[in-house]
């Protein structure tokens, strides 16, 4: 039977694979090399982008405990030779180095000072030129037209301790503060959206 680590896992690869399938094509990744995904669980989202890209390198970062499932994952898709694991703890290690990072589906799980914690360790963990990939789903800036957004947003300020969505105004400005530029908001699916931010 599948422990309650491997059910959670899963969990987070079902709903992150229509955001990472989009994520394969929708951003310019023939301008970058590497890619590390932030909160990788097994790896859905860089095996996602390595199979359409395969000049891509890099791996994923999580608690040491998700490695080997993340390893199995890669191995299934023979990308053992790309891809790798990184283990640690987002509170407090620095994230490894990367040409893109990706925050997926992590900062909505934080209140907004680890939010803002987040972002710049992001900023700080890239080169000169790098760019960050948040994606989540945003809820719309008059907070009025997104019904699914704003109740998954009250779900988890009723399960985490200060958890919840946010809008993409919010998500800009918070990346400003850290110290992004040139931030723009691209729709991936009809649910999620992604922020992206260059260093």
């Amino acid at each position: 039977d599948p422990t309650a680590l491997e059910i959670f896992v899963r969990s987070m690869t079902v709903r992150t694979l229509p955001a990472a399938k989009a994520l394969t094509t929708k951003f310019p990744w023939p301008a970058y090399k590497t890619l590390i995904d932030i909160g990788t669980a097994e790896g859905c989202l860089p095996v996602e982008i390595a199979l359409v890209q395969p000049h891509i390198t890099g791996g994923g970062f999580d608690l040491p405990q998700v490695s080997p499932l993340f390893d199995a994952n890669v191995r299934r898709h023979a990308l053992a030779n790309r891809l790798r694991f990184y283990p640690g703890d987002f509170f407090n290690d620095p994230m490894p180095t990367a040409d893109v990072l990706v925050l997926g589906r992590v900062l909505h799980s934080w209140d907004r000072a680890t939010q803002k914690m987040l972002l710049k360790k992001a900023y700080d963990a890239l080169p000169p030129g790098g760019a960050l990939i948040v994606h989540e789903r945003l809820i719309d800036d008059e907070r009025r037209f997104n019904a699914d957004s704003l109740l998954a947003s009250l779900n988890m300020l009723l399960m985490s301790a200060g958890g919840s969505n946010f809008t993409g105004a919010d998500c800009i400005g918070w990346m400003q503060e850290a110290g992004f530029r040139d931030i723009h908001i691209d729709l991936l699916t009809a649910e999620q959206s992604m922020v992206v931010g260059v260093k």
